[in-house]
Formats: structure tokens, sequence, C-alpha cells
């Protein structure tokens, strides 16, 4: 962790906006630091190479504006946000991810976070959302939101009818749910069944989640066990 010059939190006023950052990568956490200090009316405070040490550090420091990745060591950076927005309810929480899927989209905007741009926005496209997101807006990388404006077209899903047998509950299942049923009960690790499907391990687990309420159990075992009734 390094923190910065005025890390303690200060008064309200209409100082410069106080941010953080949480990011692993050495070379991105300098780089979006360099542009936070040479931005005009804005102050780095403190940045964080791990969840752990910004989940300790942060709500004594209260920033203004916290920069968050998703992919993080041990914890992700949604559960990151989930576990300190209640901490710091006046902070706001901006994902800066390289990961555009609806899926990790929509669980980081409920865990609390109030915009999402993905890593390969400009200098000056990154100074606008912390702009925005401190203002009260919730920016978003336009392939982000169109992707939000989509979901939300959609017909809204009719409420899943409870299966008769093992066999029509896994025909429930989508073909990709199908396939990490079939990894989990030969035995794979969350991490085997991402590198094999190229996905990360975050997003595995959510298909798992999604498995289990559709089967109607709540391990893996009890999932392996529906797997070979079928």
């Amino acid at each position: 962790m390094t923190q910065h010059a005025d890390a303690t939190p200060p008064p309200a006023s209409n100082g410069p906006v106080r941010i953080s950052i949480v990011e692993d990568d050495p070379h991105t956490r300098r780089l979006l630091g360099n542009i936070v200090t040479g931005a005009s009316g804005m102050r780095l405070v403190s940045d964080f190479s791990n969840c752990a040490d910004a989940i300790a550090a942060l709500p004594a420091q209260r920033p203004d504006v916290v920069l968050m990745d998703v992919n993080l060591p041990e914890m992700n950076g949604i559960e990151c946000v989930r576990r300190l927005k209640p901490l710091l309810p006046k902070t706001q929480f901006m994902m800066l991810t390289v990961y555009d899927d609806t899926e990790n989209i929509f669980a980081a905007l409920s865990a609390g976070a109030t915009g999402y741009l993905l890593k390969s926005t400009s200098r000056d496209e990154l100074i606008s959302g912390i702009q925005q997101v401190h203002a009260g807006g919730s920016p978003m990388s336009s392939a982000i939101a169109r992707k939000v404006v989509r979901s939300f077209a959609q017909p809204a899903p009719q409420p899943p009818q409870v299966p008769a047998d093992p066999g029509s509950e896994i025909a429930t299942l989508s073909e990709r749910e199908q396939e990490i049923l079939g990894m989990l009960a030969q035995g794979f690790l969350y991490k085997e069944i991402a590198d094999k499907l190229a996905l990360s391990v975050f997003t595995v687990k959510t298909y798992t989640r999604r498995i289990y309420e559709k089967l109607h159990v709540h391990s893996r075992s009890q999932a392996t066990a529906k797997y070979f009734q079928r």
C-alpha cells in the first residue's frame, strides 16, 4: 500500500477530489496514479495492490472516489466493493477493468459500484469519468453502456418450472452450464475450468451458482449426483 500526503480524511469542503486506487499490476497502478496526480482538481490519497489492505485502510481515509480493478489476488474487486460500500456510503466506487461481460458489469453495480470503465479508456475519458462519478453520475464505457441497454431491452424471463426428474433438470441448463457441470462432476477445480474455457474464476463461480439454483442443490456433490442420475 502507498499512502500519500493527504491520507487523513478532510473536513467537508469544495477541495480537490480525493482518490484511492486498488490495482494489483504495479505498472497500471503507477500509470493511474500519474494520471490522477497530473489532473487539475484531483488528489491521490493512496493506492493498494490487494483488497485486504484496501479494506483495512480506506474506512479511515474516506476518499471521494475509489478506482477498483476486478481481477485482484485473493479477493476480487467486486467483493471488495461489496464489503467497503456499507462502511463508506459517501464514497463512489468506479470499476476500471478489462472485463466487459454483462455478468461482471451487473455484479459490480449490484455490489455498490456507480461507474464501470474499461482499462482501454483514454486519459481524458478517465478524468471525465472520475468527475462524473464524483458529481453523482454513473459513467460507463460506450461498449459497457450498450450492453446494459441491450440487457434491459430483452423480455423478462418467465419463472422457471420445477422439473420432474434429474434428467429434465439438467435440460434446463444452458450448453455452457452443462459443460461446466460436467467438468465439476469430473473433479476439476474452478481455476482449471477457467483455464480450459478461457473464463475468469469469478465467471465460473457465477455459472456454478446458477447451476445450483436450477438444479435446486447447494453443493458440488449434490450437483454431481444429479449429473450422473440423468
